[in-house]
């Protein structure tokens, strides 16, 4: 009589010799984003010169418990991708002077018990799987058994130091790099275009959750996936700066900001904002708060170009906004009281800095050192945004009712160039017309 218990497979020899038969011997080639290889060994080279004779530790990672004992999708270390173009959880590299091994977990494959049996690495759970040898061939490194790891040398950098070394390293991108950025700004491009032909339906009951679920689509289909948690703000939501809950609803008349940005399968990812009127067309309080923005916006990009100190857009576009509010009565103190260090009063609506680097992370280099980020000068190979707003929360007695409710954010993302800076995003337009005319052409 059974006890009710099911019987332990991997205790069965019948059936572990039946399963590890009549197997064919499927593709198993690394798909690679076609010159990552090439660009990591580029970046171990780099960091050789900058550190040489050191060694550098850097793990890939694992996807965090959502719950029990499933993960959320896993997404590589941005250092580890950077030096290695290989992306496998868990897996390890130690680089020293441009060489690398790389130790990585090995497939379990028909004939070995964990084919079925492990669910993290058994082929039967997740697929055909590269072996080390195809994985070395494919990475032009030497790749072992993460079993093999002896564990960190005596020699190795700590973390803090090896953060804040390939942080500032990536702060200028290669051309490969640039490449696979202007891929993730067009591909976020043609996400705002997916994004709008969806208001309709959002308005009719979707809300917000229906149209950062069309972006989100759009971003897995044609990249890795959205490279931060897509922003959706429809009227009061707009001014929250990360408003990423996108819970409510999608209302006729008022504004809907889109802070979007695809991540392409190489990790590299696009952060591109626009604030468009649902209906079509902004009211003439709506079209006030957006022109101002606008002429913020251009005087902040206008300052994007080599050998200017990275803060030029920042103290240019804010310059702008604490005239504008000044002009509209929204100041308690002067311009030049508000705009010194110890004043600061039009940082209440606009109470995030202006722009930041863009690369691997949406906030690349942040384990930089201040003064070779903000402290630094703007140079050839740069990749940044430029993102001044105006937040008029609605719960804000500080400003007039008609204002209350209004968030106007534009944001583009700009290579610095040898003699200024191209706007990567360009192709969507900035101006309040251009906007209308994009909103209504896409939503047709």
């Amino acid at each position: 009589m059974s006890d009710g218990k099911l019987p332990k497979l991997t205790e069965i020899p019948a059936f572990t010799e039946y399963i590890a038969q009549g197997w064919d011997s499927p593709a198993r080639t690394p798909d690679l984003v076609p010159g990552a290889a090439e660009a990591a060994a580029a970046h171990r080279a780099l960091l050789a010169g900058a550190l040489p004779g050191r060694t550098a530790v850097v793990s890939a990672g694992r996807a965090p418990t959502r719950s029990n004992d499933t993960a959320y999708d896993f997404r590589v270390d941005s250092d580890f991708s950077w030096l290695t173009g290989c992306a496998v959880e868990n897996a390890v590299a130690v680089v020293r002077d441009g060489a690398a091994t790389v130790y990585l977990p090995p497939p379990a494959r028909p004939g070995e018990t964990g084919f079925f049996a492990d669910a993290a690495y058994g082929e039967l759970w997740v697929g055909p799987s590269p072996s080390l040898a195809e994985w070395a061939a494919a990475l032009g490194v030497e790749v072992a058994p993460l079993a093999d790891y002896p564990g960190p040398p005596g020699d190795a950098l700590p973390a803090e130091e090896l953060g804040r070394t390939l942080a500032e390293l990536r702060m200028i991108k290669d051309e490969w790099e640039v490449a696979q950025l202007r891929a993730a700004v067009d591909r976020t491009v043609e996400g705002f275009a997916a994004v709008l032909a969806e208001v309709p339906a959002a308005v009719a009951g979707g809300g917000e959750r229906w149209l950062q679920g069309t972006f989100d689509r759009h971003a897995r289909t044609y990249g890795n996936g959205p490279g931060y948690a897509s922003i959706v703000g429809s009227g009061a939501h707009a001014p929250t700066l990360h408003w990423v809950r996108c819970d409510g609803p999608v209302r006729e008349g008022e504004l809907l900001l889109l802070d979007l940005g695809v991540e392409t399968r190489s990790h590299y990812t696009a952060d591109v904002t626009r604030t468009f009127p649902v209906s079509g067309a902004f009211t003439a309080v709506q079209r006030q708060v957006h022109d101002l923005v606008e002429r913020a916006h251009r005087a902040g990009m206008a300052q994007v170009a080599p050998g200017r100190p990275f803060t030029a857009f920042h103290h240019a576009a804010m310059e702008v906004i604490a005239r504008g509010l000044d002009d509209w009565g929204l100041l308690p103190v002067s311009v030049d009281e508000a705009l010194s260090d110890a004043g600061q009063h039009h940082r209440r609506y606009l109470i995030c800095g202006i722009g930041h680097h863009l690369g691997l992370d949406v906030h690349d280099c942040a384990r930089s050192r201040p003064e070779a980020y903000h402290g630094a000068e703007m140079a050839p190979g740069m990749v940044l945004t430029v993102e001044p707003g105006l937040y008029f929360h609605a719960h804000d007695r500080t400003v007039p009712p008609e204002l209350r409710g209004i968030g106007v954010r534009i944001e583009d993302d700009l290579l610095v160039t040898a003699d200024g800076a191209e706007v990567l995003s360009a192709a969507l337009p900035i101006d309040a017309t251009g906007l209308e005319n994009w909103t209504k052409e896409t939503s047709k």
